[in-house]
């Protein structure tokens, strides 16, 4: 399922982006996909709490792996890989000056899970709100 939320200012994010939650339930496959060809700019973990991955102060709350993606152009995303009441565990492949591919695998989160994905002011997102979303299949937006 996916919630969208324009972010105006936060400790995390910047100006004018939108945030593109996307929650995973036990049920779903939690292999964390790349959303652009890049560079990984960082990787930054952050300790937090377990609330449900569904709750809006887990983006803010809970443990959590964001990962700074730079694409060929310049242009810069985040992808935060959020553990959820069930999982406590969060893998990331990325490494900071690693170059990924579109689809290519960033890492996974075990069971009940949510993946935020920042993108900058101006992108164009392609899905709504309470849409299922597949890795590696649905087009999320594009970077304009």
């Amino acid at each position: 399922m996916v919630s969208i939320k324009k972010i105006e200012s936060s400790g995390i994010s910047e100006r004018g982006e939108t945030r593109i939650s996307v929650f995973l339930s036990p049920l779903d496959v939690h292999i964390n996909r790349s959303p652009i060809r890049g560079s990984i700019e960082g990787v930054k973990y952050q300790k937090g709490r377990f609330f449900a991955a569904f709750r809006e102060e887990a983006s803010t709350s809970n443990e959590r792996n964001e990962i700074g993606i730079v694409d060929p152009n310049g242009q810069r995303l985040r992808v935060a890989q959020i553990a959820g009441v069930l999982a406590r565990r969060i893998v990331c492949y990325a490494k900071p000056g690693d170059r990924f591919e579109r689809g290519q695998k960033l890492g996974m989160i075990m069971f009940g899970s949510r993946v935020d994905l920042f993108v900058p002011a101006g992108s164009r997102v392609d899905v709504v709100q309470g849409q299922k979303v597949k890795a590696g299949l649905s087009v999320i937006g594009r970077l304009l």
